[in-house]
């Protein structure tokens, strides 16, 4: 009997503890019982800030939490010296024209033609033997991923987008074989044409594989030498 009634008893609060944790609201996620276990204790990105544990602030609810990085900060890259040098901020700047054509804003501007400059700029990548194959699988991936749209799978500048009328004057990679490494870097990090930046959302080692994998466009060769074993390249000198 006792057992009974103790079990209805705990029906009955489960019951309640239920249906006393739906709301009327559609956007309300009931009461939370346990908020520690819900919600992080540290700032995150993308969480609304404006209601917590019941607290609504209406100054803060529309704010966003997820804020730039300080200007000049990186990622951590571990302790590879190399890695780490490669992954510095970019040292050339976006011209200040760009402020108006590709929304650089916030963006540390400058008036000199660093376009030009980068065209000294060498791919600080060195292809190899033994990273060869690697290096263009990877240059494959991210050409058709955020490339290939508008370049065309081959280069040649007849994506889905062009081919669609959406674009137009979009370059074939053959012709534009006379461009140093850097100026490839440059346009792809900062943005050329109807093209916007890249930098965003590829890091340097990413957009410097690119340039290597572009290079395929223009030479078919492009990378032999490089996989070739030393013997065999004597020879080849030598002959």
């Amino acid at each position: 009997m006792k057992f009974r009634v103790i079990s209805s008893i705990a029906i009955a609060a489960v019951t309640t503890l239920m249906f006393g944790s739906c709301a009327s609201d559609a956007d309300s996620s009931g009461l939370e019982y346990m908020p520690d276990m819900y919600r992080s204790a540290a700032i995150e990105p993308y969480v609304d800030y404006g209601e917590i544990r019941g607290r609504e602030n209406k100054e803060v609810k529309l704010k966003r939490s997820a804020l730039v990085p300080p200007s000049g900060t990186i990622p951590y890259y571990g302790t590879d010296s190399a890695t780490v040098a490669l992954m510095m901020p970019y040292a050339r700047k976006a011209h200040t024209s760009m402020k108006s054509t590709h929304g650089m804003y916030d963006a540390d501007l400058t008036s000199v033609n660093e376009y030009e400059l980068a065209a000294a700029d060498k791919n600080p990548l060195e292809l190899n033997a033994d990273n060869l194959d690697e290096m263009f699988a990877e240059g494959k991936k991210l050409f058709n991923s955020n490339c290939a749209h508008c370049h065309g799978e081959k280069g040649d500048g007849n994506g889905p987008m062009v081919l669609s009328g959406a674009y137009n004057g979009v370059p074939d990679y053959a012709n534009v074989a006379n461009l140093g490494d850097g100026q490839l870097f440059y346009s792809i990090y900062y943005g050329k044409g109807m093209m916007g930046a890249h930098g965003p959302t590829l890091n340097k080692k990413e957009i410097w594989t690119l340039v290597h994998y572009i290079r395929k466009f223009q030479d078919a060769d492009y990378g032999k030498a490089e996989a070739a074993p030393a013997d065999e390249v004597e020879v080849e000198e030598a002959l």
